[in-house]
This record gives structure tokens, C-alpha cells and sequence, in this order.
């Protein structure tokens, strides 16, 4: 599983930019396909193989670039029928259901066709009715690449993340996940886009890894585990032992279906004493890095988290271990972002800044802030388990900040904005939000 202590950094298959503390980044390409097919499968190395097209290969010398090199701007076109479109956004603004349509994909010149595209976010989506539905190029997206067509992926990777935010260039996300995962804790990828809809406006969009199983069996060094996600609208009480009861509470993302793992949890972090709870937690909880989490969370300034309204988080279970690891989800608020729509790509007119009624079925309120959750509760409140986060806060200040690291990272992101989507975004904006970060950092030193 990752490295949870804040100094020892593991390096995957992720290219990450250098920085104070003088970390390189390792990067393992698979070949990479041009397809247009409507059958196809997928190698064990992941490259698309079609019966029905021809699929073309090119060597990093011809020009493909890795999906998630953050070191350039990337290019995403979608397509898809209008009529389609609209009527996915009546069902969603009607019953809050996220259906998928279908789109054709363009990925840096490759295309793939038949490729699944849906609504992705909660708070985000507040405000989205078909009147504000005509710049889907600002809408936050999952895309899949394989949702209609077995297999389709680009370089192994079948889902695409296009975030929401409520600045212009979306830094301060790109910066948080890669502080995240120079702190040793399963991160997102992440890169800027030139988002396309439809032949419309271009924006510059942050794009994300999703997690789900290839994310999974990446970021956690065995194959025996599973992975939960969170729902908006659900919390981390025990309901019993009945799996139905977790319905629309988590989401199973990675391996077999099991709820029984993490029922068996819920009910000790909700039901065990206080000395039970503290004696017992190190068994099935990794707390050396869920204090790293929350130390973490607290120094970007993210309130949008596993305490916060918006639920944030994914769960994984090693059975080998028979541990879980609190996972990040979702930073598009920090640095003490605020959450308001219109304010950039992703972010949904409220109007004189209001907030709307949510659509039906969504939570009454997305937005961030303190809530209680009582994993996060119990373990504050036990002193052994407080000084661990404690000293992971002191860690991490002096391993991201202190370092320097962090300014090399905004830097460096400052550049790739800059010098690859200056169309898009100008530089006294991008300059701004990067002051703004450091600002930020500044006054939590």
C-alpha cells in the first residue's frame, strides 16, 4: 500500500516534475493505439486491439505523449447528439440521476468512438438546469472510455476525470494532488486540458485519474483488495449487517463484490468503547496514514473532506493485512477555495449568489464544511492517536512547505499554464491564483 510516512516517497508510473526536495519522477509507457472501432479488446499491457478498424502505433517519437504527462497542455474533444444531451440534463435536473450518453472522444489527435460520457460532482452541478446547461464545455464530466466498447482505453487508462472549479485555471487542485502524493498518500494524476464540446468554446479544464481498479491495483501494492468510495449522501454510521442497508451510502469501485469488510468496520468505529477503539484501531486501520490525511487536509485547507458535507472519500481493504486506508477524493477547494459557481470552467451560475434548491435526489447541502464523522471524531479524540496527528502535521509542514517543495510545484504548474494554454487563460489570472496558494501556505506556516 502507499508509504505513509511523509518522508519516504513512492514512485510509480507517474511523471512528476521536480521539486525542492529533488524527487523524479518514473514513467512507464504502454504503447498506445489511433482507434476507431466498435469491437475491441484490450492486452494484458492495455493497448486497444480491434477486429472491425485498423489500429495504428506510435513510438514516443512520432509524437504520442503519456495521458497524464503534466508538463503540457493536453487536448480533449468530446462529441455527442444535442438532443441527447438535453435529455440526459431534464433526467438529471428532474431526478438527479446521472445517466451516460455516448460521445466520441478525442484525446491529443487519438479518437475513439462510442466512448460513454456522464455528469460527475454534487455540490458542483447545484444550479444546472437546461438554461444553464448550454456550455457543457464548463460542466464537470466522467468519461469512459470502455462503457460501450469492451476494452477501449488509451495507454490503460479507460476513465478520464474532467474536474469542476470555481477558479480559472484550476491550480490550486493541480498543486494539492501533487502535494499529496509527495506526502505519500495515493493521489489522482493530474493535467491542464484544452476542453472541447462539440466544436464550441475551448476551456481550460484540469483532467484526473479516476479511481477505480487499474487506479487501484497502481496506487496499492497488492491484488487482494477492494475498494469502497463514499456517497454524498450518506455518513459512516453503522446500519447493520444487512448489505442493502449501504445502498446509496458506498459505492463498491475495485474487486469482488464484499461489503462484509467494511460493514464489519463501520460497526467497530461506531460500536467498540474507548478502550477497545484504542487498542483495536491500528489492527484494521492504517492510522499512521490516515493521520497524514488529516494533517494534510487541514494544511491545504480543505474542508470538502471526509468530515465535510460533500462525505469525500474512498476506503480500501487489503485482505492480506485486513486493513483499510482513508483515500482522497476531491480538491478542488483548497488552499480555502471558496465554493461558488460561475466563478470558473465547472462552476454553475447560482445567480446574485444565491444557492438554488439542489435537484431532486441530490443532498440538501453539497457545500463544504465541518460535519461530524465518527471515524475522524473518535481518533482526534484519543490522546495517543492526536499527537500522532500531531506530529504529522509538523512533518509534513516542514517536508512540503518548509522544503520549498511546494513553491516548486506552483512554479512549475505556472509554467505548463502559461507557456501551453495562454489562449485560454491570461497570465496576471494565472499569476493571481498562484499567489493566492502561496498566500495561503504562508499564513498556515
Amino acid at each position: 500500500m502507499p508509504c505513509s510516512d511523509p518522508t519516504s516517497i513512492r514512485l510509480s508510473t507517474r511523471l512528476v516534475r521536480g521539486t525542492a526536495a529533488g524527487l523524479v519522477g518514473l514513467l512507464v509507457l504502454t504503447s498506445c493505439g489511433s482507434v476507431d472501432a466498435t469491437e475491441s479488446s484490450t492486452t494484458e499491457s492495455g493497448v486497444v486491439e480491434s477486429a472491425d478498424a485498423a489500429v495504428s502505433f506510435a513510438a514516443d517519437a512520432d509524437g504520442e505523449v503519456a495521458l497524464f504527462d503534466s508538463s503540457i497542455v493536453h487536448d480533449i474533444e468530446i462529441s455527442f447528439d444535442e438532443a441527447v444531451y438535453d435529455e440526459m440534463i431534464d433526467i438529471f435536473t428532474t431526478t438527479g440521476e446521472k445517466d451516460w450518453i455516448e460521445a466520441d472522444v478525442v484525446i491529443d489527435g487519438t479518437t475513439f468512438t462510442d466512448a460513454g460520457i456522464r455528469l460527475k460532482g454534487n455540490s458542483s452541478l447545484f444550479g444546472l438546469s437546461s438554461e444553464t446547461a448550454g456550455n457543457p464545455e464548463d460542466l464537470p464530466w466522467l468519461i469512459r472510455l470502455d462503457k460501450y466498447v469492451d476494452g477501449q482505453s488509451y495507454q490503460g487508462y479507460g476513465d478520464i476525470v474532467i474536474r469542476s472549479t470555481s477558479t480559472e485555471t484550476a491550480l490550486n487542485e493541480a498543486v494539492a494532488q501533487e502535494l499529496l502524493e509527495l506526502s505519500g498518500l495515493a493521489a489522482q494524476q493530474a493535467i491542464a486540458t484544452s476542453f472541447t464540446v462539440n466544436g464550441g468554446e475551448t476551456e481550460l479544464r484540469l483532467a484526473l485519474e479516476h479511481p477505480d481498479d487499474e487506479w487501484d491495483d497502481a496506487n496499492f501494492d497488492n491484488d487482494n483488495g477492494v475498494l469502497y468510495k463514499a456517497d454524498s449522501e450518506g455518513d459512516y454510521s453503522y446500519r447493520g449487517d444487512d448489505p442493502d442497508a449501504y445502498i446509496d451510502v458506498f459505492n463498491q469501485k475495485a474487486g469482488d463484490d464484499d461489503l462484509e469488510p467494511l460493514i464489519d468496520f463501520l460497526e467497530f468505529i461506531n460500536n467498540s468503547d474507548d478502550d477497545t477503539f484504542s487498542a483495536e484501531l491500528a489492527d484494521r486501520l492504517d492510522v499512521d496514514a490516515f493521520a497524514t490525511y488529516l494533517a494534510f487536509q487541514d494544511l491545504i485547507g480543505n474542508a470538502d473532506d471526509i468530515n465535510g458535507r460533500g462525505n469525500n472519500s474512498y476506503l480500501h481493504y487489503d485482505y492480506d493485512t485486513e486493513q483499510f486506508t482513508v483515500v482522497n477524493w476531491d480538491l478542488n477547494l483548497a488552499f480555502g477555495t471558496a465554493n461558488v459557481g460561475g466563478g470558473g470552467p465547472g462552476g454553475v451560475g447560482f445567480g446574485d449568489g444565491q444557492r438554488p434548491e439542489p435537484p431532486a435526489g441530490a443532498p440538501a447541502d453539497g457545500g463544504p464544511g465541518d460535519q461530524a464523522n465518527v471515524l475522524v471524531d473518535r481518533f482526534m479524540a484519543d490522546d495517543a492517536l492526536s499527537d500522532l496527528y500531531d506530529a504529522k502535521t509538523v512533518a509534513l509542514t516542514e517536508l512540503l512547505y518548509e522544503s520549498g517543495a511546494a513553491a516548486d510545484v506552483i512554479s512549475s504548474w505556472v509554467d505548463v499554464v502559461i507557456s501551453g494554454a495562454s489562449d485560454l487563460a491570461d497570465e496576471a489570472t494565472v499569476e493571481a491564483e498562484a499567489n493566492a496558494i502561496t498566500d495561503f501556505i504562508g499564513s498556515v506556516q
